[in-house]
């Protein structure tokens, strides 16, 4: 068994934003956790130094983007207490300096400098909604590009300077992607003629003249480049799979994309002549992201990772057709024959029988005890990505299961808009299914499986705890939700319109919201209820969570709550994260063990 100290303890290149190659091509620049902080590091790419750290200060700091005009300005942003109040900061490494660009405001993590370097847009709530502004790095004024009702999700600023391509939130759990004048606000939506485009992952071609995007097509996200001449978008595939962060090659003619087969992906490159497409990087097989061409055009860096594999990045010669791997999170001491490996799997959904997507870790041994671990979003899905805790899981001896249930990404539009309207609904009826799974199959008693989850995934495990109250032997959740009402209300607003967006409006929808709530059912729960969350929380508050275990305690229930005040809805504190997972770990251990025949 590997401990979950030393699990969490291995560093990672972080995916959930990005890296940046400078404008020169000689460096990178990245966010890694290896002092136990998300920090700032900058690494040569002819591997003639080891990776450097960048003017370490306060808090976390994520997506480093390189000036376009000087390789020793960074912008990045930078969360000080978990609590999602991102700021934007400018680091000048010559003069070892760091700035504060927008103190007071919390903004989107997606930012975007002009190509003269003299500019960077960024998205801002100060009104309420998160908005498109622009801040003047010599008199450090901002302004308002432009705003719409909807939320403003990412921002990328065209190579002549000109546009911005802006990407909101649309119904659906879906995005709107559209042009944005830079000098007057101008806007028109990206469509292809009259009908309206689900896009998003947009890229601008080298010239500034085309934009490559990925847009919803049928079941899939397909790629298609729009010219902005004539508003009109060609699309270069068709095929199953959705297609995400396009990248345009320096030379104009080739893209390279993403492309998703449940839970693996491959890389691709596409000619935009019409050649067909051709997967490349044959010899890695999990989760790729991030993918960023280096300025000649001759090698491409991205991060890779797997269940043995720490995220990292890497880098690929296309013309050589050679690897190197550019950071090494994983230590030396570590065999990865002794990191578990799930297989991808299907299972029959209660009562309709449709194929449910999962990950499972059978250990040597059955029948065995059970976790049942539920993804959060729930727009994501569990892939073959490093995850520490399920490793752990499994190193235990103790089989896990994965479910990718209705609502998931990465297998299709209609399977992730599939929950609509039915969030606490079809997804734990799915989830269950996977519980029922596991004792059809025979591996695993039917009084040892234990049911986890984070954040949509805590909200599922206490709907599967009240809506399947005889599964379980125990549940834990982090960061959950209980009460579809009092966590709207006390969210922000962007966050209350992707509630409305796939629970309807709370008055007109009164009776749904009540039927989905856990807390309003705490009463039909059997089984002992551990609940971890924490005081900064802006999307799970934890007064939902306080709520929920009065209302528990005065049931009578069996209960452990801990409340970490000092974090958000991610754990940043490496500490916390560590006492967090030892705390769930030994709760699953004693109710699964307790169970033992």
């Amino acid at each position: 068994m590997i401990s979950i100290e030393r699990l969490l303890g291995i560093p990672c290149v972080d995916t959930e934003f990005s890296f940046d190659v400078s404008p020169d091509g000689r460096t990178a620049t990245f966010s890694w956790n290896i002092s136990g902080r998300w920090e700032i590091y900058r690494l040569a790419l002819d591997y003639s130094s080891n990776p450097k750290l960048l003017l370490p200060g306060p808090g976390s700091r994520f997506n480093p983007k390189f000036s376009p005009v000087d390789p020793n300005l960074i912008a990045c942003v930078a969360d000080f207490d978990g609590s999602e109040d991102l700021h934007l900061l400018l680091l000048d490494i010559e003069n070892g300096t760091s700035l504060d660009l927008t103190p007071g405001d919390t903004l989107q993590p997606s930012f975007s400098w002009s190509p003269d370097g003299r500019q960077i847009a960024f998205i801002n709530n100060r009104s309420g909604c998160f908005d498109v502004y622009s801040v003047d790095l010599e008199t450090r004024r901002d302004r308002l590009v432009c705003s719409q009702a909807h939320t403003a999700f990412a921002v990328s600023w065209s190579p002549g300077g000109d546009w911005l391509a802006v990407t909101f939130e649309a119904e659906l759990q879906e995005y709107n992607t559209c042009l944005v004048r830079a000098a007057d606000g101008e806007m028109f939506q990206l469509q292809d003629g009259d009908r309206r485009l689900f896009a998003r992952n947009s890229c601008w071609s080298p010239d500034g003249k085309r934009i490559v995007l990925c847009a919803t097509v049928g079941d899939y996200y397909q790629l298609g480049v729009f010219d902005i001449t004539t508003r009109r978008i060609t699309w270069l595939s068709d095929d199953p799979g959705d297609k995400s962060m396009p990248v345009w090659h320096p030379g104009g003619n080739l893209l390279v994309y993403l492309q998703e087969h449940g839970a693996t992906n491959q890389v691709v490159l596409q000619n935009i002549t019409g050649q067909d497409p051709k997967s490349i990087i044959k010899h890695l097989s999990g989760f790729y992201t991030c993918p960023r061409f280096s300025l000649d055009g001759h090698n491409l860096v991205f991060i890779f990772e797997n269940p043995q594999n720490p995220p990292d990045l890497w880098s690929y010669s296309l013309g050589k057709q050679e690897l190197h791997q550019l950071t090494h999170s994983l230590p030396a001491g570590i065999d990865k024959a002794d990191l578990p490996m799930p297989v991808e799997i299907r299972y029959p959904g209660l009562d309709d029988g449709i194929q449910i997507p999962a990950l499972l870790f059978t250990p040597v041994k059955t029948p065995a005890p059970a976790i049942v671990n539920i993804h959060g979003g729930p727009n994501w899905h569990y892939s073959m990505a490093w995850n520490p805790y399920m490793t752990h899981f499994a190193s235990r001896g103790w089989i896990v299961l994965a479910p990718n249930y209705r609502g998931s990404t990465g297998y299709g539009r209609i399977w992730q808009v599939a929950n609509q309207h039915d969030m606490g609904g079809c997804d734990t009826r799915d989830v269950a299914a996977g519980a029922h799974y596991l004792v059809n199959q025979g591996l695993v008693d039917p009084r040892r499986i234990a049911v986890t989850g984070r954040s949509h995934g805590g909200y599922l495990t206490m709907t599967c705890l009240t809506q399947y109250p005889e599964l379980w032997v125990a549940g834990s959740g982090i960061v959950p939700f209980f009460n579809w009402f009092t966590s709207h209300y006390a969210s922000r607003e962007d966050l209350q319109h992707w509630n409305i967006v796939t629970m309807g409006d709370p008055i007109e929808n009164e009776r749904l919201w009540h039927e989905r709530s856990p807390y309003f059912f705490l009463d039909k729960i059997l089984v002992p209820v551990q609940i971890i969350c924490s005081g900064l929380d802006p999307r799970c508050p934890a007064v939902d969570s306080i709520a929920a275990r009065d209302r528990l305690l005065e049931l009578g229930k069996e209960l452990e709550f801990h409340l970490y005040p000092d974090e958000g809805h991610t754990f940043l504190k490496m500490k916390n994260i560590i006492g967090s997972e030892i705390q769930r770990i030994a709760f699953l251990q004693r109710w699964l063990e307790s169970a033992q025949t």
